[in-house]
């Protein structure tokens, strides 16, 4: 399978205003992310000819306790958040994640169980 992923880390909850332990304080300050991550395979496509695809979604939250390296929100891009995601998440769980959606991928190409109805 030519599975290719994506982030969806474009929604955020963020503080108005917060200090961190040294008294340091920033507006907008981002400290939760709900995310998608999704997979497509170009190279099993559905009857309709649509690359099959899987995805996971959650949300994680960022820690904020120290400021010193604070990016300000109106500089933040997608890469950004989706670093601090990966990292905050671990590469064994992002690891895990992408296999959960080569599983699901796999699950439609190939089956292992099918609903039928008898009539």
């Amino acid at each position: 399978m030519a599975i290719s992923y994506t982030w969806d880390v474009s929604n955020v909850d963020t503080y108005p205003s917060h200090t961190d332990s040294s008294s340091n304080t920033e507006s907008d300050v981002i400290y939760n992310v709900h995310w998608r991550l999704k997979g497509s395979d170009d190279a099993n496509n559905d009857a309709d000819g649509n690359p099959q695809t899987g995805e996971v979604y959650g949300s994680q939250s960022l820690d904020v306790s120290d400021l010193s390296s604070f990016t300000a929100f109106a500089s933040v891009g997608l890469s950004n958040v989706q670093g601090w995601v990966e990292a905050a998440v671990g590469s064994d769980e992002v690891t895990a994640l992408k296999a959960g959606i080569d599983a699901q991928i796999a699950e439609k190409v190939t089956p292992t169980s099918v609903n039928k109805t008898i009539s």
